[in-house]
């Protein structure tokens, strides 16, 4: 699938927000006036051709800053742009540049996956002979039901459905709110693998989940969202290894009644009767120190097993709360 503008002429950022705030209720007046601030002087830079992903509890802002982005929303200060056009003064070009997916099934059940493209591409504008509705039907692998009532679809293919009327006027920018809500693990695929190729084709992807696993192994960079303000935004791999944490199991040949007492410097727990689990930072001890001690204390290991930090792990330090959809 093509993009447009090419290229040639495409900003460094595909979004960017500085400052950017929203008050509802109150005097609007950045902020003050006792009105709910759903987001707080958030600046953000998403990179050209990135998988971005977007993550927060419930009520952290992030379904505003998309509603902004797109149009449906008015901010209250501060500026925003999609790929190079501010949002009010170069409002067409702006909306142009976006391809939003609600988390809602929105479609009509009596139009067919043609009919509903073809309207879609004729609600921005997009003339008969420029409209490519097979390629965009062919791209999220709906093909052989484009002539198929939208009723008649599973819900992966309804899924699909959506990302393909986001597509129809070409943006170079795909924005996905929880796409994968309520889908089972297989349909899940299905759809990350249509957006991923998507991806590495050019489009820039915008990603908001509350799975968690899901956002570590598909986003490059990832922000967090706590309370309306901005509280982190990293490459994926350097946000995780900020906790400088690691876990590793050993569970010995044997059962003990205790931990022996040449173990007590390391951050150790005695499970079952022969598990001892191992908290230590991997910029300061390795493994192997590990083993050793464990071994040097008289100790026979019959199985290992490692657990790295992963993204939930950063997630609930940041944000104080264990469930990213704040429940």
């Amino acid at each position: 699938m093509q993009n447009n503008p090419p290229p040639a002429t495409a900003p460094d950022y595909a979004i960017e927000t500085e400052g950017l705030s929203k008050t509802y209720g109150g005097n609007g007046g950045g902020g003050s006036g006792g009105g709910n601030e759903a987001l707080k002087d958030v600046s953000l830079h998403v990179p050209r051709g990135s998988f971005f992903g977007l993550l927060g509890p419930n009520g952290a802002g992030k379904s505003t800053l998309i509603n902004i982005l797109a149009g449906l929303v008015i901010k209250t200060s501060g500026e925003a742009r999609v790929w190079g056009h501010d949002i009010e003064r170069e409002m067409r070009n702006a909306r142009l540049s976006i391809g939003v997916v609600p988390q809602e099934l929105n479609i009509d059940p009596y139009f067919t996956p043609k009919e509903l493209l073809e309207v879609q591409a004729g609600f921005y504008g997009v003339k008969k002979s420029e409209r490519r509705t097979a390629e965009v039907l062919d791209a999220v692998g709906l093909s052989d039901k484009a002539d198929a009532y939208a009723r008649s679809l599973s819900g992966g293919m309804r899924r699909r459905l959506l990302v393909a009327k986001a597509m129809v006027h070409s943006p170079p920018v795909l924005i996905l709110d929880e796409p994968s809500a309520g889908v089972d693990v297989d349909l899940r695929r299905q759809l990350w693998e249509r957006v991923t190729e998507m991806n590495r084709q050019g489009i820039t992807v915008l990603l908001t989940t509350h799975y968690l696993e899901e956002a570590q192994a598909l986003c490059d960079t990832i922000a967090i969202i706590n309370h309306g303000r901005l509280i982190a935004c990293e490459p994926t791999k350097d946000l995780i290894s900020r906790l400088d944490t690691k876990e590793i199991t050993v569970t010995l040949d044997r059962d003990i009644d205790g931990i022996p007492e040449t173990l007590s410097p390391y951050d150790v727990d005695l499970n079952d009767g022969r598990d001892l689990t191992f908290s230590y930072p991997p910029s300061k001890i390795n493994s192997g120190e590990i083993l050793t001690a464990v071994q040097d204390a008289g100790l026979g290991i019959v199985d290992i097993k490692t657990r790295e930090a992963e993204l939930e792990d950063i997630f609930l330090q940041l944000t104080g709360n264990p469930d990213p959809a704040g429940k």
